[in-house]
């Protein structure tokens, strides 16, 4: 019953539900917890609001009583309770908890140099089979074995090849380089979370702020215009030294990584060319490129990393190709009841300062193609009250209708069968007096595809290998028979769009 106010208060900032805040949460805070479950619930809830606080006191409180996480599980592990939903990815990297994961060789090189006491190999359950490739390279007499042995003892050799004593995963990252038969050995990885502020309870941006607290209600989808917001003036950007940004990069890994998640622009991000913006009301975004070895062949690459008054909140990726620009968005769960559309808006507003892109599209996995999630927080419907609309005529059509039944009977709900329909196309958002429909068909893959070399005259060659991408986006902006031809190369012919 507590929690569920607690939960409910997350709907009520303005309301005077808020002012029994502060005793609420120190009487969970004196609660004892019976199960993983309603552990979790209130560790989620204090961290929305540590991100997300109505005043001073409620900012004090949500940090002192996330402190007290690690007892709290403790006691949990002493009762002999089940530990596993604290390994779920939504809500994995709780101090006091471990997960195993399965991480590029990149990532866990990093892991393994960052964490050195915190990570190691979890050979529970492994199948030693899968060492055979990389037996070769750590003990010189394997095939002894590994050519006419059928009945191998793989775990016996990696023991036999290695010193005793020390750590498992360094001294086999210590003796190969090769990410690739990294990657065939599926090697799990076990990270012990600690207290320590590498942890999702405890994780920071480092120096002191300002911070935002909501005394009213929170920004409402309907009351965000994204074409406002667009025209906003420009936003407060800094270039990080190199030094900062090496810093910020690694909390972005990190934060991943502790969610079972690797990002191209965190995993190779260059540290040189960091900057970050403040998108107002607490928020600060970092956003990196990726040095020219690195660099995708065609598009400019740009991530970001976003907190709310200092906690990390979610991230983005975009990638793009003139003024097209695709959009990944992902806010973490435990925050998707906060400010969502005027963040997604702000985020648009700077990738547009950054990048000069006027069109925006969303993937269909993003709305639910393939992806329950999507489907179930009606996703669809998220992106499209922002104004976006389906690039395929015949989802178009499907959307007339479905919008048709809604304003006749305000009650009517899309049916999931529906949303999977509506999210087999991709959502195009493009500036009001920007070029309209010129990206429609367009798939990249397509056009490279269809290309055996570089299609950028020198100019534009010397800019894509540019310290930052951006004055890449810039060359291929003032070439519009560059654009024509790529257009046409990428193009689906109109057949090739119906909805299946």
């Amino acid at each position: 019953m507590e929690l569920d106010r607690l939960e409910a208060a997350k709907r009520a900032f303005g309301l005077k539900e808020q002012m029994s805040l502060p005793p609420l949460l120190l009487g969970l805070g004196r609660a004892r917890f019976d199960d993983a479950e309603s552990l979790i619930r209130f560790h989620e809830a204090l961290l929305f609001f540590r991100a997300y606080p109505p005043n001073a006191e409620v900012l004090g409180l949500a940090d002192e009583l996330l402190q007290l996480m690690p007892k709290k599980i403790a006691q949990l592990r002493r009762a002999g309770a089940d530990l596993a939903p604290f390994e779920e990815p939504d809500v994995s990297g709780i101090a006091g908890t471990a997960f195993s994961a399965l991480f590029t060789y990149e990532i866990t090189r990093w892991l393994a140099e960052h964490h050195r006491r915190d990570v190691e190999i979890d050979w529970d359950g492994y199948d030693a089979a899968l060492l055979g490739p990389l037996l070769r390279r750590l003990h010189p007499f394997a095939d002894e074995d590994l050519l006419v042995e059928a009945n191998i003892p793989y775990m016996d050799w990696f023991r036999a090849a290695k010193p005793k004593g020390g750590s498992d995963l360094r001294w086999l990252l210590s003796q190969i380089d090769s990410a690739e038969l990294f990657a065939q050995a599926k090697i799990f990885v076990r990270w012990q979370m600690g207290e320590s502020r590498s942890t999702r309870t405890n994780g920071r941006l480092p120096g002191r702020r300002k911070h935002f607290f909501h005394d009213g209600s929170l920004i409402r989808r309907a009351d965000v215009s994204l074409a406002s917001e667009l025209q906003s003036p420009k936003l407060p950007i800094e270039k990080l030294t190199r030094g900062d940004g090496e810093k910020i990069l690694d909390f972005a890994r990190e934060t991943s990584a502790m969610r079972y998640r690797e990002l191209h622009g965190f995993t190779f991000g260059d540290p040189a060319h960091v900057v970050r913006a403040d998108l107002g009301r607490g928020v600060e975004v970092y956003v990196f490129g990726v040095p020219p070895e690195h660099r995708l062949p065609l598009r400019a690459y740009h991530a970001g990393m976003f907190f709310k008054n200092g906690v990390p909140i979610g991230y983005i990726e975009c990638l793009t190709l003139f003024e097209h620009m695709e959009v990944g968005f992902n806010l973490y769960y435990t925050f998707r009841e906060g400010e969502t559309a005027w963040l997604y808006a702000r985020l648009l507003r700077l990738f547009h300062q950054l990048s000069g892109a006027t069109c925006f599209a969303v993937d269909p996995y993003q709305i639910g193609h393939h992806n329950e999630e999507a489907i179930e927080s009606g996703a669809f419907w998220f992106y499209r009250k922002l104004g976006f609309r389906p690039a395929n005529p015949k989802v178009a059509k499907l959307l007339e209708s479905e919008e048709s039944k809604i304003r006749a009977d305000a009650r009517h709900r899309t049916p999931a069968r529906t949303l999977k329909r509506l999210a087999e196309s991709w959502m195009v958002y493009e500036i009001p007096g920007s070029r309209q429909g010129d990206w429609d068909r367009f798939e990249t893959r397509r056009a490279a595809m269809a290309l055996r070399q570089s299609p950028f005259p020198p100019e534009i060659q010397r800019a894509k290998k540019a310290p930052e991408e951006s004055a890449y986006v810039r060359a291929l902006l003032r070439d519009p028979a560059l654009r024509r031809r790529i257009l046409k190369l990428g193009t689906r012919p109109p057949a090739a769009s119906a909805l299946g």
